[in-house]
C-alpha cells in the first residue's frame, strides 16, 4: 500500500535559479517563473509498483470541482483511491473516491470534542479497501499469501 501525502506545492523554483543574495526591492517589481513539480504518481503506478494499492489526495478550495477532479485523477493515473477534501473542512470531513464509489467520512461534533482525528476513520476504511484489493488480486493471480494469512502472521 502506498499512501501518498498531498504535495506541499505544485510549483517550485529550482535551486540553480535561486538568487545568491537578497533580492533588492529598489530594483522594482519582481517577476517569478516557477517550474512544475514532477508528478510521481504515474511512474509509481505504471512502472515502480504496478500491482500496489495506491492512495492519493486531492485538496480543493471549490467543493463543486472536487469529485470531478478526483475522478479525473483516477482515470489518468489508474490507481485505486483518492482521498478528496475541501480546504475549509479537511480536518473533519473527506470523501474516499474509487472508480465505483464515493464514501463520505465525517467527524461528529462529539468526536471533535473528544479529539478524534479524521485520519482514524480514513485508515480504518482504507484497511478494509486494501484487504478487499488483496483478496481480489489473490483470486486472479494466486499469490503465496491471502489477506487472512497475512493478518495471522502479524
Amino acid at each position: 500500500m502506498f499512501y501518498l501525502a498531498a504535495a506541499v506545492s505544485d510549483f517550485y523554483i529550482p535551486a540553480s535559479e535561486m538568487p545568491e543574495h537578497k533580492i533588492q526591492s529598489s530594483e522594482g517589481p519582481l517577476q517569478i517563473t516557477m517550474k512544475m513539480v514532477p508528478k510521481m504518481l504515474s511512474p509509481l503506478v505504471k512502472e515502480w509498483a504496478p500491482e500496489a494499492f495506491v492512495i492519493s489526495f486531492k485538496l480543493e478550495t471549490d467543493p463543486s470541482i472536487l469529485i470531478d477532479k478526483s475522478r479525473k485523477a483516477l482515470e489518468t493515473y489508474r490507481h485505486q483511491v483518492v482521498i478528496a477534501n475541501v480546504l475549509d473542512s479537511r480536518r473533519t470531513s473527506v470523501l474516499l473516491v474509487t472508480k465505483d464509489s464515493e464514501t463520505k467520512l465525517s467527524l461528529s461534533n462529539e468526536e471533535i470534542v473528544q479529539g478524534v482525528e479524521i485520519e482514524e476513520k480514513i485508515v480504518s476504511h482504507l484497511q478494509s479497501l486494501h484487504t478487499a484489493f488483496i483478496d481480489k488480486h489473490s483470486e486472479r493471480k494466486g499469490p503465496a499469501y491471502s489477506s487472512s494469512e497475512l493478518s495471522e502472521t502479524n
